[in-house]
């Protein structure tokens, strides 16, 4: 069965760097792309960042310049560099492995609270 485990995940002040981690559990067939989205309480899922295999970025507007995503395509595996966080930050951040269909992780928390 095919997991996707996001980490990294936590309380962080305002300023403050956080790293996040995916991986998937086994080779998935066919990825195209993975990505990063998150969800705040009441508020819709949203994209953060994605990366193609080929190494094409595409970031939401309000994290351009201060979030970094990459990728080791050989291991599946996704990362997020946050940096300069902010309170508006704070959500239910979601790895998402982009093939024939999606594979999407529980989501970790990240919280940036003073």
């Amino acid at each position: 069965q095919v997991q996707v485990v996001e980490s990294g995940g936590g309380l962080v002040q305002p300023g403050g760097s956080l790293r996040l981690s995916c991986a998937a559990s086994r080779r998935i067939p066919a990825i195209y792309a993975m990505a990063w989205y998150r969800q705040a309480p009441g508020e819709q899922r949203e994209l953060v960042a994605s990366m193609t295999n080929g190494g094409r970025t595409n970031y939401g507007d309000s994290v351009r310049g201060r979030f970094t995503i990459s990728r080791n395509n050989a291991q599946n595996t996704a990362y997020l560099q946050m940096n300069s966080l902010k309170p508006e930050d704070t959500a239910v951040y979601f790895c998402c492995v982009k093939a024939a269909q999606d594979f999407w992780g529980q989501g970790t928390q990240v919280t940036v609270s003073s």
